[in-house]
């Protein structure tokens, strides 16, 4: 009999699951102790500079390298030329979809350096690796480029325009997916039917990822093995690996990817680069280590960047309100050539989640995915989920306003109600639990929704506008398969855990320590977390899509069931009595009814010193368990927020948040809040201040921190957060994930706001950013119109 560890076990009141625990990496992150991939260093390495392309789009006429070749220090310099003929994989987008007409996606062939043409300005041309940073960089600025340049689009109106100019021969037309979803007859019929029809234009902007640390590699090739060994940040190393051994062309054994402490992702590092390939390349060639550190601006332009789309949301509505069908159409702009989830945001994205927590029968989404010769475009935090969500949201808002009805109430009218669960949605997904009223109700009241006059008419009184918004969200975590739980103990008397999803910023070591203590009653100060070595995981991907509780957690639940029925075994021998007869309790195997027992962490170091078992007993607690699948979840919660704005600058600011949530069981309610702020502040940003905007030759604008406006700790409110959760019925866990769920909330809820304090001069709609500007302008705008 498996009986979990009970709260007699005194552990469970100060570590178990849903205790707020602080972060045990923590202490050594704030005193600057962590080990980030620019910390390695390996003797005798040498360093890599990359030249990039200074334009947009041109044929690569010249590529001079020999006095390059010839300065101080350098040991090498590699184009296209040496990496020809190695069987090297194309950069791919690992989502797939048919076209409308059922043809294949087009593809963007790519290799690791541009040939003979270069598509956006940041485009890979060469590596120069030295004896010194400096004198790789100096040999740099000596490679000469002759780039005949060709015309450049880096709207998705220019690239889609008649004669526009084509960056594939391979994509005529500039586009390489016509994604449809839906029943179209259906849906047309239904906005026929309708009382009442809403539609509205909207832009999600583009966004630079700007994680804190850099990318950086510093990769080793062993000659008599033929290995490649790779430090590099990921958001998993077997992920990483696989893509990297298709990139190189070469078995997954035979590369090992390390990754340590990573400072920020948010998509942007999960899979592979060009300049791994190459560095990877070099390191083989010259038989020695060759590192790679990223400069800030540099990483403007070689990261994939976020979001960049545009839709128009229409909703059919009855004449008592009730939602009858949706239809988005859009485009979204993916850059120069497919990232690795390139196509995934601006279709089944905007499909799974733009449904929201409402009974919509009939839905339908087409869109265009369209090449420009800017920065590719990948998974940003949320990674279509948040706009999605802001889509639904913004075009209820308008909704509720052309019908006279309050925001919330327009909602409330159409909430899948809680005893309606299981609900299958139009999207084709099932909400398994959840109270959606509930939310609303609980964040109203919190907001203080009935005393807005008030807060309103001081406003007024001191010169300011004033606006308030909700945003209801509901959102499809990825869905795990084979994740590794793996439970080691060690000679020393600590307990590892091993997994493929990879911390970068959420807390995994003490969030799994907390599950692997409620299930195993092993102290939390006896466990440590091991993800960064792909040489030790048997299974595994990354870290995404708010996956990794479900993934690991679930992994580690059921690796911990392995653990104790091989303690079982074991402990029946050593206790003379019947395996039947062996409890699991508070980390202790007992014969039921006696008081004879011994310890889970006691018969581990039984086993170490040589215990005499017979010959089917086990001779470990080891476990290396592979989780094979659960559902994905659907984390939800509402957002209210209240900004003021001061008529005379354009400035907005954020006075008031208020943030409900469901994500299921908290396993930290700490950690969670911790992600909730982190993800709402992403969202108060691009909706304020954030936007990576290019001119009409390509060039990127906003390239540096003196030019793209990042959010500040005093561009925050302070934030109330309240738990409402409903455990989730289809993991053992009940969780439903959190990572990307302030985003979603926070676009919506800040953007009606905005356009709420504007609705005086008759705005129905903002486009994000609201920067100060646009805001001045379009308050001048409305004031010059004749009354």
């Amino acid at each position: 009999m498996y009986i979990r560890v009970g709260v007699e076990d005194l552990s469970q009141l100060k570590f178990g699951v849903g205790q707020s625990v602080r972060r045990s990496e923590d202490p050594t992150l704030v005193r600057g102790e962590g080990s980030y991939t620019d910390d390695v260093g390996i003797e005798g390495q040498l360093f890599g500079v990359f030249v990039r392309s200074s334009h947009a789009h041109g044929i690569i006429r010249r590529l001079d390298t020999s006095a390059a070749a010839a300065m101080p220090g350098v040991a090498r310099v590699f184009t296209a030329r040496d990496l020809e003929g190695r069987g090297h994989g194309d950069f791919r987008c690992i989502v797939n979809f048919p076209n409308r007409d059922g043809s294949p996606m087009r593809s963007t062939p790519r290799q690791a350096f541009a040939t003979d043409r270069v598509r956006f300005v940041g485009d890979l041309v060469a590596l120069v690796v030295a004896a010194t940073a400096v004198e790789a960089r100096d040999a740099a600025e000596a490679i000469e480029i002759e780039i005949d340049p060709l015309p450049v689009v880096v709207s998705v109106e220019e690239a889609l325009a008649p004669g526009a100019p084509e960056l594939y021969d391979t994509a005529p037309g500039n586009w390489v997916l016509d994604y449809h979803y839906g029943d179209a007859a259906k849906v047309a019929e239904a906005f026929a039917a309708a009382a009442h029809v809403t539609k509205l234009e909207m832009s999600v902007s583009r966004v630079v990822v700007n994680a804190m640390e850099p990318r950086s590699a510093l990769a080793i090739h062993d000659a008599a093995t033929g290995r490649f060994t790779i430090h590099v940040e990921s958001q998993g190393v077997r992920g990483m690996r696989g893509d990297l051994a298709h990139l190189m062309g070469v078995p997954a054994h035979q590369i090992r990817v390390l990754t340590g402490q990573v400072g920020g992702s948010f998509g942007m590092k999960a899979l592979g680069y060009g300049e791994y390939v190459s560095i990877l390349r070099a390191a083989e060639a010259l038989g020695r280590p060759v590192k790679w550190t990223d400069t800030r601006s540099e990483s403007f332009v070689s990261d994939h960047q976020g979001r960049d789309m545009a839709f128009e949301a229409e909703l059919a509505l009855d004449a008592e309100g009730h939602f009858l069908a949706t239809r988005f159409t859009g485009r979204g702009n993916v850059g120069a050539y497919l990232s690795p989830f390139a196509v995934l945001m601006p279709t089944i994205q905007i499909v799974k989640n733009s449904v929201g927590m409402y009974r919509t029968p009939l839905m339908e989404v087409q869109s265009l995915c369209v090449l420009t010769n800017t920065v590719p475009v990948g998974a940003y935090r949320g990674a279509g989920r948040p706009e999605g969500n802001y889509f639904m949201e913004r075009v209820i808002d308008v909704a509720a306003a052309e019908l006279g009805l309050d925001g919330a109430e327009l909602r409330r009218r159409n909430f899948v109600a809680p005893d309606e669960m299981p609900w299958r949605t139009p999207a084709a997904t099932v909400y398994d639990s959840g109270d959606f009223p509930g939310l609303l109700a609980k964040a109203l009241e919190t907001a203080d929704w009935e005393g807005y006059p008030a807060r309103l008419e001081e406003s007024r009184r001191a010169g300011r506008l004033r606006g308030r918004g909700i945003g209801c969200f509901l959102e499809m975590t990825a869905a795990p398969s084979n994740e590794m739980g793996g439970i080691h103990f060690e000679a020393d008397g600590s307990v590892t855990m091993l997994t493929g999803t990879l911390d970068f910023g959420q807390g995994h070591a003490t969030t799994f320590a907390q599950v692997v203590n409620r299930e195993l009653g092993i102290p939390p100060d006896r466990i440590r977390l091991k993800q960064g070595d792909s040489d030790l995981l048997v299974a595994g991907a990354f870290t995404g899509g708010s996956k990794s509780i479900l993934s690991s957690g679930t992994a580690f639940v059921e690796a911990s069931a392995k653990v104790v029925d091989k303690g079982r075994a074991i402990a029946s021998h050593l206790l003379e009595a019947a395996v039947a007869d062996i409890e699991f309790r508070a980390g202790r195997f007992a014969i039921a009814g006696t008081d004879r027992s011994i310890g889970l962490l006691e018969l581990a170091a039984a086993l170490r010193t040589g215990i005499d078992l017979p010959p089917d007993a086990p001779r470990t607690l080891d476990v290396d368990h592979v989780m094979k699948s659960v559902p994905p979840s659907y984390p939800n919660g509402c957002h209210i927020a209240e900004v003021e704005i001061d008529p005379e600058t354009g400035v907005v600011r954020v006075v008031r948040y208020v943030t409900v949530n469901d994500f299921g069981v908290l396993v930290n309610p700490l950690i969670v809040e911790g992600q909730l702020h982190g993800g709402i502040v992403q969202g108060i940003g691009q909706a304020l201040f954030e936007e990576a905007c290019f001119d009409e030759s390509g060039q990127l604008l906003t390239g540096s921190f003196m030019d793209y406006a990042m959010p500040r700790a005093d561009d925050a409110p302070s934030f109330v957060f309240i738990d409402r959760g409903v455990p989730a019925t289809t993991n053992v866990l009940g969780v439903k994930g959190c990572g990307e769920a302030g985003c979603a909330g926070a676009l919506p809820s800040v953007m009606g706001a905005v356009a709420d304090a504007l609705a005086p001069f008759g705005v129905r709609h903002v486009d994000m950013p609201a920067s100060p500007q646009k805001i001045w302008r379009i308050i001048k705008a409305a004031k010059a119109r004749p009354a």
